[in-house]
């Protein structure tokens, strides 16, 4: 028996059809998959909670007027230092973020960054297939998405690009080093999410009541997880192998990450088998995909389609468009892909994958010269895919307000 604490509707809408999306996750949730008292209200209060840090920020700069944009952006890349007379509300911003926790490691950081490079092509597959449309499941914050029409559309593929330039930032050698890539992407990403949420909330007629914040703890959190342990547990699907401390290290760099973006250390994945039991129940107890949802996972599928390819365009699309589906299905189940519409198909691309990435990961990489050329050629891919999207352009994330 669960408690009914107070909160917004869209928590536990659709038990049945929580349920069936998150079977999948179910056996690795253990020892007991499903919600304590306890942990149901701390879900269900998540969703009235904010990072009120940066909400104090955009108040500075939207109410009081007393912090510019250009302030900002100084401080982010050059250190508060280098801002004339800087408002308190700013100097307190970067003393907190600056203010690294004592659990920080950064050496475990680098090897997690090295982990994940590692992972090569595979990564862009399981972001986009596993990651970003496994999370259209949640239709609690999508509004938020298809308002702003940064997700749908032939804006997709930029919106994708400017993900990957974040992600790849993350992951790069010091990448989450003060004036690293990683650090100031996430920092910069972190106040964009403030604005969402104070434009939304007092600018527009958001049903609190019904979904929570517009940015909120809760869907910041799975956010998060979908980027960390089912990251980790969909690459492994692949054949990818990580030895403990890899795989601990990968969830360190994240818990980082998500800090510095803002996410409660409540909800931070130190444990894989603690962030896995999070990730059912907030899959579990999540609103059913919508209309937003379908738009989304349309747009996000149907990429390769509208993609040109210097040659055989017409098979290639059709090649990666069937490719896609058969990794969107293996990765989220039947269940999840047929409820956002998206087509299902057999695993047989999941199964090559995995044939390829045993060879490489499980008997290559245990020597040293393997481990090596599987490293570099993992960075490659890396490279290469940064690259060919958007046609060689090198995008950024979002812009911010002026």
């Amino acid at each position: 028996m669960t408690t009914t604490a107070p909160g917004p509707t869209r928590y536990m809408r659709d038990r049945a059809h929580g349920a069936r999306i998150t079977r999948p996750l179910r056996p690795f949730a253990w020892p007991s998959p499903d919600a304590t008292p306890a942990e149901e209200h701390r879900l269900r209060r998540a969703l009235l909670e904010r990072d009120e840090p940066s909400a104090a920020l955009v108040r500075a700069m939207r109410e009081d007027r007393t912090v510019t944009m250009a302030q900002f952006r100084t401080a982010l890349h050059q250190g508060i230092d280098a801002v004339t007379d800087a408002p308190a509300a700013l100097r307190d911003y970067f003393t907190m973020l600056e203010a690294t926790p004592g659990w920080v490691d950064r050496d475990r950081i680098a090897l997690g960054a090295r982990t994940l490079r590692r992972v090569g092509k595979d990564a862009g597959d399981v972001l986009a297939y596993g990651s970003l449309l496994g999370g259209y499941n949640n239709s609690g914050p999508l509004p938020v998405l298809t308002g702003s029409g940064r997700l749908t559309g032939d804006r997709t593929v930029r919106r994708i690009a400017e993900t990957g330039v974040w992600w790849n930032g993350c992951v790069a050698d010091d990448g989450l080093d003060r004036f690293g890539d990683g650090f100031t992407l996430s920092v910069h990403v972190r106040l964009m999410h403030a604005f969402v949420d104070y434009h939304h909330e007092h600018e527009t007629d958001w049903d609190t009541a019904d979904r929570g914040l517009p940015i909120n703890q809760f869907d910041q959190a799975g956010t998060l997880g979908l980027f960390s342990v089912t990251f980790l547990l969909h690459t492994r699907v692949l054949g990818m192998r990580y030895t403990r401390r890899e795989a601990d290290a990968v969830l360190h760099l994240w818990c980082y990450v998500g800090w510095l973006m803002g996410v409660d250390e409540h909800w931070l994945p130190f444990d894989e088998r603690a962030g896995l039991r999070m990730m059912y129940q907030i899959g579990a107890s999540s609103p059913p995909a919508d209309e937003n949802s379908r738009a989304l996972a349309a747009a996000l599928v149907d990429v390769p389609l509208h993609t040109d390819h210097p040659r055989f365009r017409t098979l290639r699309s059709r090649y990666e468009y069937e490719r896609g589906l058969s990794l969107a299905t293996t990765l989220l189940g039947p269940a999840a892909v047929s409820a956002l519409d998206v087509p299902r198909r057999p695993p047989w691309y999941p199964v090559g994958r995995l044939a390829v990435n045993i060879a490489k990961h499980h008997v290559m990489s245990r020597f040293p010269a393997g481990r090596r050329w599987v490293q570099a050629r993992g960075e490659k891919q890396l490279r290469d895919a940064r690259q060919r999207i958007l046609g060689g352009e090198i995008t950024s994330v979002a812009p911010l307000p002026s």
